[in-house]
């Protein structure tokens, strides 16, 4: 049997745990919950405890090589500490590393949860054989990711990849970070729903405050329920939103020129409703995306002394799903210095 490592998702609700061989086999999975109510310590307890398991299983075979851990917020990496994260109250400037391995006495590497998503779908997903890739993940806001040969590209602070807040739309709407305009109050799932309770208010979607008002959650999943049936205020939403993503977009894919960019998290389950209009507004702002877009025939541009070679710039939907970030959180082990 090959080495192996554990990779970790630390969330708010559930603690997700995975044996993962270095050739990508998953060999076990386990789910326990998340008990923010009784304190970091506790959770770290239970997140050991589930590691001993899987480790002790199946250490007759490989070597365990560690384990890596996302977690979804502010990471000072070089200290291993958690500097904030909403989804985990109560855990500012928390020692996480050291907390762990002085429990288990085994190497531990902390990362970013979309960060280790990106690296997950780099090693085994959409972007598998590709060293290079961008990769956006669309939740309740959004998070992102560059992987740079292999490995995730974290900038001075770890914080490069910030996609949800750049700027799409000058003096547009607040945002959280103190903007006006960033991506992510158009491009989300707290985006959809924004929109859609704004366009209730203006009484242009009556469909859609009728749901509101029988309805216990008003989703985004809701609005793209109604959107599928044929209400053309929710694909109203869904226009803005993919026009919003492809502008953002077109910004990344001017900047990087990566031949791969990933979008996933939950709001993908909408695809066909945002993505025409993405691809629309993106292959009309960005100038490399319209000369090198899959199909191009203007991709192919290289001396022909060296030969030619098809250069395309590919987006492409997910493809790991929530087992991304234990993918590539088993994937740190083995990449990290």
């Amino acid at each position: 049997m090959p080495d192996y490592s554990i990779g970790v998702d630390l969330g708010g609700t559930n603690l997700r745990i995975a044996a993962v061989s270095t050739d990508g086999q998953l060999l076990e999975k386990v789910t326990v919950a998340t008990r923010i109510d009784r304190g970091a310590d506790h959770v770290i307890d239970d997140m050991c405890n589930a590691i001993r398991i899987l480790s002790d299983r199946y250490r007759g075979g490989g070597a365990f090589l560690g384990a890596g851990i996302g977690v979804a917020g502010i990471i000072d990496l070089d200290a291993g500490i958690v500097r904030k994260s909403a989804n985990l109250p109560g855990w500012e400037n928390y020692h996480v590393r050291e907390q762990i391995e002085r429990r288990l006495g085994a190497r531990i590497c902390l990362e970013n949860d979309a960060k280790v998503a990106a690296l997950g779908e780099q090693w085994l997903g959409a972007g598998r054989n590709e060293d290079n890739m961008a990769m956006l993940t669309l939740g309740t806001g959004i998070g992102g990711a560059i992987v740079l040969e292999g490995k995730i590209f974290h900038g001075m602070n770890g914080m490069a990849g910030e996609f949800g807040h750049v700027t799409i739309e000058p003096e547009g709407v607040p945002c959280g970070c103190g903007n006006r305009g960033c991506a992510e109050r158009y491009a989300s799932a707290s985006g959809i729903v924004r929109m859609a309770r704004e366009a209730i208010e203006a009484g242009l979607a009556p469909e859609l405050a009728r749901a509101a008002n029988s309805e216990a959650e008003f989703s985004a999943r809701l609005v793209y329920d109604l959107a599928k049936q044929g209400d053309q205020a929710a694909q109203r939403i869904f226009q803005r939103f993919g026009s919003a993503l492809g502008i953002l977009l077109a910004d990344i894919v001017n900047i990087l020129n990566l031949p791969v960019y990933v979008v996933g998290g939950n709001v993908v389950a909408a695809w066909d409703a945002f993505a025409p209009r993405m691809f629309e507004e993106l292959a009309q702002r960005s100038l490399i995306y319209a000369a090198t877009a899959p199909g191009d025939p203007s991709g192919t541009s290289q001396d022909a002394s060296v030969g030619i070679k098809q250069w395309t710039t590919v987006v492409k939907r997910a493809l790991l799903g929530g087992d991304a970030g234990l993918f590539g959180g088993a994937r740190l082990p083995s990449i990290s210095d």
